[in-house]
């Protein structure tokens, strides 16, 4: 008898023990182990410095925030998406670039007017010259190729080493 009251109460220590075990690991305790990473997280200072934004980046963001449109810029950024091209009218091959700021924009690339940029995929580096025109997701980039008219600025696409206008 005495034998079986002594593993009655190691079975029950044993239970809560496991219990309050558990009960530390349950989404809705007070405690989370999470909770805590997130906390730590929060608090660790970012590992590397932030990078001054280039002369384009600036003025596109500052472009960007002040929903300005119609103003010549040069910038570089990383194809992050390449689209279809808009056949409607004269034919733009399309894709969107992000900027060292996180800033998006598409890039309007006049075919009828100037060559296609050749063998563009996500991920590659571009440098570009073009008029921005705001809109809610970042801005567009156009006039990249020369005006056949010669009264507006040329721009240009640079990619691989090629400059297409």
């Amino acid at each position: 008898m005495v034998m079986m009251r002594q593993n009655t109460r190691k079975l029950v220590s044993l239970i809560f023990g496991l219990s309050l075990l558990l009960s530390a690991s349950l989404p809705d305790s007070s405690y989370s182990f999470k909770a805590e990473a997130a906390q730590k997280s929060r608090q660790r200072k970012p590992r590397r410095s932030p990078r001054a934004l280039s002369g384009g980046d600036e003025a596109l963001a500052r472009a960007f925030a002040q929903r300005t449109s119609n103003i010549l810029v040069e910038g570089q950024g990383v194809v992050q998406r390449v689209l279809s091209d808009d056949n409607d009218g004269s034919r733009h091959q399309r894709f969107i670039v992000a900027l060292a700021s996180g800033q998006t924009l598409l890039i309007s690339h006049n075919i009828d007017l100037a060559t296609r940029v050749v063998g563009l995929r996500k991920g590659d580096a571009v440098s570009f010259s073009g008029e921005y025109e705001w809109n809610a997701e970042g801005g567009v980039i156009h006039w990249t190729h020369r005006d056949p008219g010669k009264r507006h600025p040329a721009g240009w696409i640079k990619h691989n080493g090629e400059l297409y206008q």
